[in-house]
């Protein structure tokens, strides 16, 4: 056995981040695993650095608390593009006619930020380390076995929030969990300099939904899906990936031979894989619903319009007390989850997810009205009634 911890947070992608600094803020002892050696996640590593809308595109804005104190720290020293000054410094009006709320920031600078705001916190950031399976005893989770360098250590912890993306600790603990049927397609997204400044490249992404297609979508670039689950696909995907990424690239060079590449992704680019099945499924049809137990509300990144109020039990499942999730790993219908993996639904998720995580080791029984308190007294509004 290595340490004790009250809350160890698994991941240190946006909604990791986010669960560790609400946890840490309510005066507990936090430990914070990532695989890679940078916080962020896809949004760092992965390239995809794209702080998605905090508003509904009309005018309001919806995510609060920390999913807006990371987006400030993200443009700290200045944003690389979409930067909505007139939601950050007050000026203008807000209506459907202006930019909605959302920024473009540098991978590396928020990584850094990121780790100087944790450690402030007195968060333990373990890098190159990951859980690779836990002991249980009465429903609980008690000990969180840990793979790094130093080798394979037991950690003891009172509560454990499960923000890997991959849902990877729910699945160890044998909760029911659920993979993305659809499958990824292949991404390659990479930055590129030439004589204009320094440039990100999307080439590919997410497919959409099949309830939202509309027969004029455009093909992806392989016809091969990957569920982000098994090694030597994920390798796979990775090599195709950089083969796409070098592709791309030689024929813009055929019309701009100063377009250098200056930086690929580093982990996959894989969006969904596995979520939890939770106490309350959330669905992309319950845009505008209230929910009394309401934790926090994003917004749909695609189109203007939809708020949808996150219920405090699409985050565990009663059968393992004290493991909640944050992130892509939420319950939501397949529809929904597109929407709920970026980073603004991440660290909102996250947020609610730390703070219940610093409050109790049973979340089937936490007051759901005290852990609404604490967020809202730390900015997170909570209803849609309360915004507009």
């Amino acid at each position: 056995m290595i340490k004790n911890y009250d809350v160890a947070v698994c991941g240190g992608g946006f909604a990791g981040i986010s669960a560790a600094l609400a946890a840490a803020r309510e005066g507990k002892k936090v430990v914070l695993f990532e695989k890679e050696y940078m916080l962020g996640g896809l949004g760092t590593a992965g390239l995809v650095t794209i702080y998605l809308p905090l508003c509904d595109g009309f005018g309001h804005q919806v995510s609060f608390g920390i999913a807006e104190e990371l987006l400030k720290l993200s443009v700290t020293y200045g944003a690389e593009d979409k930067y909505p000054k007139n939601w950050l410094d007050g000026v203008g009006t807000k209506t459907e006619k202006d930019k909605r709320y959302e920024v473009q920031y540098n991978a590396q600078l928020f990584a850094i930020l990121a780790e100087k705001l944790l450690i402030e916190n007195h968060v333990d950031i373990l890098y190159g380390s990951y859980v690779v399976g836990v002991s249980a005893k009465n429903n609980r989770i008690k000990t969180l076995f840990v793979q790094n360098k130093s080798g394979k250590n037991a950690y003891q912890i009172r509560s454990v929030v499960d923000a890997t993306g991959d849902c990877d600790i729910a699945e160890f603990a044998k909760i029911p969990t659920e993979t993305f049927k659809q499958g990824n397609v292949l991404a390659a997204w990479y930055y590129f300099t030439d004589k204009t400044g320094y440039h990100l490249q999307s080439v590919g992404a997410s497919d959409v939904p099949e309830e939202e297609r509309t027969g004029n979508e455009e093909k992806p670039l392989i016809n091969n899906r990957f569920s982000g689950l098994n090694g030597e696909e994920i390798s796979k995907m990775v090599c195709l990936s950089h083969g796409k990424t070098l592709e791309h690239w030689l024929k813009k060079r055929e019309t701009d031979p100063c377009a250098v590449i200056s930086t690929i992704a580093t982990i996959p680019q894989i969006r969904m894989t596995r979520k939890i099945v939770g106490e309350y499924e959330l669905a992309h049809s319950e845009m505008h619903t209230y929910f009394e137990d309401s934790v926090g509300m994003v917004s749909n990144w695609k189109k203007r319009g939809p708020i949808y109020e996150v219920p405090f039990r699409t985050l565990y499942n009663k059968k393992m007390k004290n493991l909640i999730v944050a992130g892509r790993c939420t319950c939501v219908n397949e529809t929904l989850w597109d929407v709920m993996r970026v980073i603004p639904c991440c660290a909102v998720t996250g947020q609610a997810a730390g703070t219940a995580a610093a409050m109790t080791d049973d979340f089937s029984t936490l007051k759901v009205s005290e852990l609404q308190k604490k967020l809202q007294a730390n900015g997170v509004f909570l209803h849609e009634r309360d915004i507009l």
